[in-house]
């Protein structure tokens, strides 16, 4: 059947025409996924009728928007396997990845300059493991890291087709404190092996950070059952608004991890001379939180529940094979990734040789074909291909075979617009 798991006319922008009245098609669900209606309603029913300030009062706006704030919690965490005191907010993943680092950061300062122990202090001689496939929010806070504590960082590498290489799980070793890694690769849509991953971090007592911005809106996920001590993963690319991230973390350590931001609402109690923080997800939640963000979080949440992440990873499997056999059959393309459907997402990166990515990207949006462009955020992984830089393809539960048909033909035409042959 050529039809989209989700109702397209649950998307009010699919509905739109573009350039002249050409038909939409949304190609990049990736890099931003669009909204359900449902979405959009709980965010103008959150501001027009409920608006107030969470736990700072005891009027009935306040109490509203408290108990939305919560039930979000409680939703989100189900939704990936986690408990509500292991969910904290975040404006987004990238945020949440700098406030672990700076948790580390603060442990390894108040240890040397206070000599207050903690488990998550850094010393001399220590590693922090990475992965080539990291996208640069997960890369970048690391680099950072080892340079201020000076200690080294190492990475897993990966095969030709982008995978990780498990060959190369030995970079982890007895002073590995931290392996952050992503659950799925932006580029190549390769899912990570995270069992052995998680495995080889924990056999040397190392903590583990996991990227799931790739993986939450389109598999099951369970963090509990990964094993993985951090998570992060952001609203806008599971069906929800901007300006929402989450951060997980496991419940039996969550008590020895330092806040990165202080102010309101994370604390306990205060003098002028020192202060006792509140315990977690509190302790994580300075300042006042994005309180319609993350009702129309808890909405897309509750969408996505609807439709089952089953059939979500079935829908977009489906469609994730199709698209790999039509793009095989065009000339000049080189896929940047796993050639088959399995053990990967429908996020598909690919060259077209002779032909600039962001050339690309115009000849098809001129036909109502939108899709990303550039490294997305992931220079090293594009350096392993030979590339600067790529064209992206990628799914929601709102696309079919039908976008997929009208892409490759557009995409088809790419190079002979622009002269190339061969």
């Amino acid at each position: 059947m050529n039809t989209a798991l989700a109702a397209r006319t649950d998307f009010p922008i699919l509905q739109r025409d573009v350039h002249s009245g050409t038909r939409l098609v949304y190609l990049d669900s990736a890099a931003t996924a669009q909204r359900p209606v449902s979405v959009i309603d709980a965010m103008v029913a959150q501001d027009q009728v409920h608006n107030g300030a969470v736990n700072r009062g005891s009027h009935v706006l306040a109490a509203e928007a408290t108990v939305a704030v919560e039930d979000a919690r409680a939703d989100v965490a189900a939704f990936v396997g986690a408990d509500s005191s292991e969910v904290s907010w975040t404006k987004n993943s990238t945020e949440a990845l700098n406030s672990v680092a700076y948790s580390f950061l603060n442990a390894t300062l108040a240890e040397k300059q206070l000599g207050i122990a903690s488990p998550l202090a850094l010393h001399t001689g220590d590693n922090i493991v990475v992965t080539r496939a990291e996208h640069h929010a997960n890369l970048l806070p690391w680099q950072d890291l080892c340079r201020k504590v000076g200690i080294e960082l190492r990475w897993l590498d990966i095969l030709p087709d982008g995978q990780i290489d498990i060959d190369t799980l030995d970079a982890i070793d007895s002073r590995t404190r931290i392996v952050a890694f992503t659950h799925v690769s932006n580029v190549t849509g390769a899912v990570s092996p995270v069992p052995a991953i998680v495995e080889a971090a924990r056999a040397h007592g190392a903590y583990t950070i996991l990227d799931a911005c790739q993986s939450v809106p389109h598999i099951p996920v369970d963090f509990h059952m990964l094993g993985t001590d951090f998570a992060v993963f952001s609203g806008h690319k599971m069906l929800g608004p901007t300006g929402i991230g989450i951060l997980y973390t496991r419940r039996d350590i969550a008590d020895s991890v330092p806040p990165f931001l202080t102010g309101g609402s994370m604390i306990e109690t205060v003098t002028m001379e020192k202060a006792t923080f509140a315990m977690p997800p509190a302790r994580f939640e300075a300042g006042t939180q994005p309180v319609t963000q993350i009702v129309g979080l808890d909405a897309a949440v509750l969408y996505l529940r609807n439709l089952g992440m089953e059939n979500v990873q079935r829908h977009e499997h489906e469609l994730t094979a199709y698209a790999l056999e039509s793009i095989k059959t065009i000339d000049g393309i080189r896929i940047l990734g796993p050639a088959e459907a399995s053990d990967r997402v429908g996020v598909i990166a690919f060259d077209v040789q002779g032909v600039h990515p962001h050339d690309v990207g115009q000849v098809l949006d001129a036909q109502g074909i939108a899709i990303r462009v550039g490294h997305h955020c992931a220079q090293p992984i594009h350096q392993h291909f030979g590339v600067f830089a790529s064209s992206r393809i990628s799914f929601g539960p709102y696309n079919n075979k039908e976008d997929i048909d009208v892409f490759i033909e557009a995409l088809s035409g790419v190079r002979s617009y622009f002269g190339v042959k061969g």
